[in-house]
């Protein structure tokens, strides 16, 4: 063997145990650096914990975590510590989203998170099956998972101005105790068919849509009492809404109708109705008052409004067919 191959051998030996050393010494740094950022982990959700447990206040009976306008933009798996908690109320914190773990909070009643900027409804949402409240509104959200169908106990849902929500899915017709559901100011534009099968609900707001007329099948919602519709584009009624014999709250101001159906004379449990800033096509004068207050009191587009319209309708509908049935008859005697 000659000296050069020796002495290369050697180099290569000696290389190889300091790239074996660098190696080592680099595998203990990223430990070292992997260790460390988990004692800051730690750190940080023993401090966002008892952060949170300052919020956490009892009132009715009810643990709740109270948080409003402080930044939380993500919600630490420590919160998870908490979940005797009953109640969230999370008002203007910058939210980003719901965690995934929330399925896990079973005895959780209420879940209020409105003013923030969720994007989406986690599908494990569908596991709080003791939820009574869930409200969503001011966000960014965009559709609604049909888990949420689960939610066997939920009464009243809000997503009010999340402006892009379109439609829901069929399965929350299977919410049996909802009974108030605001849908305002989104991008509907039609009632849902999920929304006209709920069989318990009773106050229905989906003003500020794109809604350009009702469905024949609005008669379904027979437990409904109150129902808003302002600042949509409906152009006319369907004959069905008479057969809607709870209703007792009608709101239809700023949209396009041009007539009102005469079959709303029936309608005999409406309290309040409003056709303000309507293009309807017949221009009436209410009977004044009798006295100021009654004045002041009046509703100028208002239940008294909607009976003399449909009087004043109907009586020119019939001097139209008096006059039709008088016009002399004209007989040609030429030839």
């Amino acid at each position: 063997m000659s000296e050069n191959a020796v002495c290369t051998g050697a180099v290569n030996a000696v290389k190889e145990v300091w790239e074996e050393r660098i190696k080592k010494h680099n595998e203990d740094l990223k430990r070292e650096k992997e260790f460390q950022q988990k004692l800051v982990r730690i750190w940080e959700e023993r401090v966002s914990l008892t952060k949170l447990k300052e919020k956490v206040i009892r009132e009715d009976g009810r643990v709740i975590l109270k948080i409003e306008k402080e930044e939380w933009k993500t919600l630490p798996s420590s919160l998870l510590k908490l979940n005797q908690l009953q109640e969230w109320q999370l008002h203007r914190t910058g939210l980003l989203k719901i965690p995934e773990f929330i399925g896990r909070f079973q005895n959780l009643l209420v879940l209020d998170l409105s003013r923030n900027t969720i994007s989406e409804i986690p599908r494990g949402i569908g596991l709080l099956t003791k939820l009574q409240e869930l409200i969503l509104s001011y966000n960014k959200i965009k559709t609604v998972p049909r888990e949420l169908s689960h939610c066997a106990r939920l009464e009243k849902l809000e997503l009010a101005v999340n402006r892009d929500i379109c439609d829901l899915p069929q399965e929350l017709s299977n919410l049996l105790k909802l009974t108030h559901l605001d849908l305002s100011m989104n991008n509907f534009t039609t009632i849902p068919p999920a929304v006209l099968n709920m069989p318990a609900l009773e106050w229905l707001d989906m003003g500020s849509n794109r809604l350009a007329q009702l469905p024949d099948t609005i008669e379904r919602m027979q437990s409904l009492h109150t129902l808003w519709l302002q600042r949509n584009e409906i152009t006319c009624l369907p004959e069905t809404i008479s057969n809607m014999k709870n209703l007792g709250t009608l709101v239809l101001s700023k949209n396009k109708l041009q007539d009102i159906p005469a079959c709303m004379e029936e309608m005999t449990n409406l309290r309040f109705v409003n056709f303000r800033d309507n293009p309807l096509k017949l221009e009436v004068t209410l009977p004044p008052s009798e006295s100021i207050d009654e004045e002041e009191e009046q509703e100028l587009f208002g239940l008294q409004f909607m009976h003399v319209y449909i009087q004043e309708s109907r009586r020119r509908a019939d001097n139209q067919v008096n006059c039709s049935a008088t016009l002399p008859i004209s007989i040609n005697t030429d030839g």
